[in-house]
């Protein structure tokens, strides 16, 4: 919704991750707020926390009271502003009696709806399509997309942030982009909106890592770089907040393809991906890597995989991390082991 925009009878605020929701539905307060032109302040009524559970006996359901602010003109206002936050929680009943009041909305009330830790229900979405705004908190998950997403979001910042800073911030977060806007705005406050801040300006707030995406690991260990494949591997577990067995699940699918394309007629991404189930680009990167390796590479990775399998599960009795640690460095040194035999080859 742009400011010179008017407010719809309806918004619903939607996504796996609850600190984007969050996010998302402050943003959309704010310029709900800010688009009354009418001078006066537009109340916001607020009904419903998230993970609460069912009402106590006799207490009345938030989405009735909610749906009850709904149909009630606004007091001494051109329009009021009722939120329901906990719209994740609605049984069948209560989404039956939101999808009717969105049918013929009031046209003095903006309905705004949160559904966080999952996506909302495909009769929530049609209904709020319909009488106004979905709003999907969700990043662009990979690529140019998410690049430009990113870009966008530093270019709408309290602060203008150096380019080495902004590539510094990226990397720093990985995957942990819900903490983005809270770095943003721990800048803002303290240098000042529109402020220039460098590198050496960003670093005190950086905090802990973020995770990273899992082809991080494997790009790294395709490339034979076993330190930066420990250390993808250490946010994962650390930041990504990954179960090891996820991690080794991740490493399993890797080897596995490259298995599949070992002495396969698999010659492009299409026949690559037809094979190995993957989407057509990582089906392109696994055929490549299983090229590189050759065939007893590839079975020396699948048995280091299949015996940290074991380990993992109390053959050995090291910690997970080590063992996990431990694999992706041999995992690694196999990958540079063919370069460094090409190498010396040439």
């Amino acid at each position: 919704m742009s400011d010179a925009e008017p407010p719809r009878a309806a918004y619903l605020v939607h996504g796996e991750d609850v600190g984007l929701v969050s996010q998302e539905l402050t943003a959309l307060l704010a310029r709900l707020v800010a688009a009354d032109g009418h001078g006066g302040p537009t109340p916001v009524e607020e009904y419903g926390e998230p993970g609460r559970g069912e009402p106590r006996q006799g207490e009345v359901p938030a989405v009735s009271l909610a749906l009850g602010a709904c149909r009630t003109p606004p007091f001494l206002a051109s329009r009021r502003v009722v939120v329901l936050r906990d719209a994740a929680g609605l049984d069948a009943s209560q989404l039956k009696d939101v999808v009717g009041y969105l049918a013929e909305p009031l046209a003095t009330t903006v309905l705004v709806l949160a559904c966080a830790g999952k996506q909302a229900p495909a009769a929530l979405l049609k209904a709020v399509r319909t009488a106004g705004v979905v709003v999907d908190a969700a990043p662009a998950p990979v690529g140019k997309a998410r690049s430009a997403w990113f870009t966008q979001r530093l270019r709408d910042g309290p602060v203008r942030l150096a380019p080495a800073a902004a590539r510094r911030l990226a990397e720093h977060l990985g995957e942990d982009i819900a903490r983005l806007d809270g770095v943003l705005a721990s800048l803002g406050d303290a240098y000042g909106p529109g402020s220039a801040v460098g590198l050496e300006d960003l670093e005190p707030f950086l905090g802990s890592a973020g995770g990273v995406a899992p082809w991080d690991l494997t790009d790294a260990i395709d490339s034979g770089d076993a330190r930066a494949a420990v250390a993808a591997l250490q946010r994962m577990l650390a930041g990504g907040e990954r179960h090891p067995l996820q991690v080794l699940a991740t490493l399993h699918r890797h080897v596995g393809a490259m298995l599949r394309l070992d002495g396969s007629d698999a010659t492009d991404e299409a026949s690559a991906a037809a094979l190995t189930g993957l989407r057509p680009y990582p089906a392109k990167k696994a055929l490549a890597q299983s090229r590189r390796l050759g065939h007893d590479r590839i079975v020396q990775a699948v048995l280091l995989v299949a015996s940290a399998d074991l380990d993992l599960r109390g053959r050995l009795g090291w910690p997970d991390g080590l063992v996990l640690e431990v694999l992706v460095a041999r995992l690694a040194r196999l990958a540079r082991g063919r370069a460094s035999a090409g190498h010396a080859a040439r």
